[in-house]
């Protein structure tokens, strides 16, 4: 299936929207208390701490770590199958639509400073997948305690997210969590204050770098349903790769690992080459070169 180019035109939109779906109890932020009926079992696509008192769901990474750090698992398949299934139909359109913290960092990309290029920095794209492996799953299993549990690492010393939405929020409606706020806390609260610094300036450096979910979801890009097509009227001209900020050509490589999906190209190209699909990834023209081939095979062969 052919997606419409206007599609992307309110990828704002979606993102807000995502957000808000992601987190519907709003009233917890003035009470203070966190959601805890049986949706919140359900893992939620995007980055989205379950500490967040509006969360309506779990985060998919928090809780992976949850399970590794018992004392009975070592591995979570249940939430590493929902991962899987979402990252086949969707692999990275998950950042560029769905994710909470990726609309926050567009948000951020926004304020009118000076902006620079990641172009140079690709190097740092490496980063986020040696994150997922060790800081989301290899500690919680090597570094246990008397009793087999572990830690959330991740969660606990890295996500910025845990920090904006739940840490903040409860530390202000909560004199306990407030007077409980230590080292840990202004060590994370610097780990956000240079997201936010950064993402002004640089375009989405924690999806780029850190973020150990993107790393999963990038694995996806080239065998998930939703695709993106150059096809034969593509000229070379470049304009994909001027407005990609995801540092992507699209005219070379199609499904990049770090392509989140957010249409700047397809808008940008000027014979309409770029095509976005969703289903078995060939598109119509593709479909009908391939028909008119085997067509060819056959009257040689007869």
């Amino acid at each position: 299936m052919k997606l419409r180019k206007n599609l992307f035109n309110y990828r704002a939109w979606i993102q807000g929207m995502s957000t808000f779906f992601t987190n519907p109890h709003l009233s917890n932020f003035f009470s203070g208390k966190l959601y805890t009926g049986p949706l919140k079992r359900v893992c939620v696509p995007g980055l989205n701490c379950y500490s967040c008192p509006a969360a309506g769901g779990a985060c998919p990474i928090g809780a992976f770590q949850a399970v590794v750090g018992s004392s009975s698992f070592r591995f979570s398949y249940y939430i590493t199958g929902i991962l899987i299934l979402i990252g086949v139909a969707l692999g990275r359109v998950v950042c560029g639509f769905l994710c909470p913290f990726g609309w926050f960092q567009d948000l951020l990309h926004r304020v009118p400073v000076p902006k620079r290029s990641t172009e140079k920095l690709k190097a740092l794209s490496y980063l986020k997948y040696p994150v997922l492996v060790v800081a989301v799953w290899l500690l919680g299993v090597c570094i246990v305690d008397d009793v087999g549990m572990s830690e959330p690492y991740f969660c606990k010393y890295i996500c910025p997210q845990g920090i904006l939405e739940g840490a903040i929020p409860l530390s202000i409606t909560n004199s306990g969590i407030r007077d409980a706020l230590g080292p840990l806390f202004m060590g994370k609260s610097a780990i956000l204050v240079s997201v936010v610094v950064l993402s002004m300036v640089f375009y989405r450096p924690f999806c780029k770098w850190i973020c150990p979910l993107g790393a999963f979801y990038s694995l996806f890009n080239g065998v998930s349903f939703f695709q993106y097509h150059v096809d034969d009227h593509c000229i070379q001209c470049g304009k994909c790769k001027q407005v990609c900020r995801m540092d992507v050509d699209m005219s070379k490589t199609q499904n990049h690992r770090e392509c989140i999906r957010c249409g700047d190209c397809l808008k940008a190209c000027p014979t309409g080459s770029i095509s976005a699909t969703f289903g078995s990834g060939v598109t119509p023209s593709k479909r009908e070169g391939a028909r008119l081939e085997k067509t060819k095979e056959i009257k040689e062969i007869l």
